[in-house]
């Protein structure tokens, strides 16, 4: 079970073919219209919509640490609490291409919007993962 970034790594690290690793880094944000009852259970850290405002693709080794991660994230100005992770498996022993990985990664921050986010692995700001009810 992966339940922190360094986790990821290692499982990353063990797999057949090289992998790509794909971040969506998300903000949890009330709608305006929110009702007393919801801004109460999100001042608790519950509910809430995810946006994500940063997505990007990496090799594993060009990310081999959670806090390298967080530090180029930081670099764009956009604040998140989340990030959500994927990885991408090559073929033939040659890892995707940042090209390759334009479209999935599209399609994840897609799929991150409209709330199916099961096939993705959550991490907080610390690297571990997070449970999302």
């Amino acid at each position: 079970m992966i339940s922190s970034y360094t986790d990821l790594i290692q499982v990353v690290e063990t797999q057949a073919e090289p992998q790509r690793l794909l971040f969506v880094f998300c903000r949890a944000e009330l709608p305006e219209d929110a009702s007393a009852a919801e801004k109460a259970s999100f001042e608790k850290g519950e509910g809430g919509a995810l946006t994500p405002v940063v997505c990007v693709d990496k090799a594993p080794e060009e990310v081999a640490d959670f806090q390298s991660l967080v530090a180029e994230s930081r670099q764009t100005g956009q604040p998140w609490d989340m990030v959500f992770v994927a990885a991408m498996s090559g073929r033939g022993g040659i890892a995707p291409s940042s090209d390759e990985a334009q479209q999935p990664l599209t399609m994840m921050v897609e799929s991150i919007r409209l709330g199916h986010l099961g096939n993705y692995l959550p991490l907080g700001q610390d690297g571990h993962a997070i449970s999302l009810n």
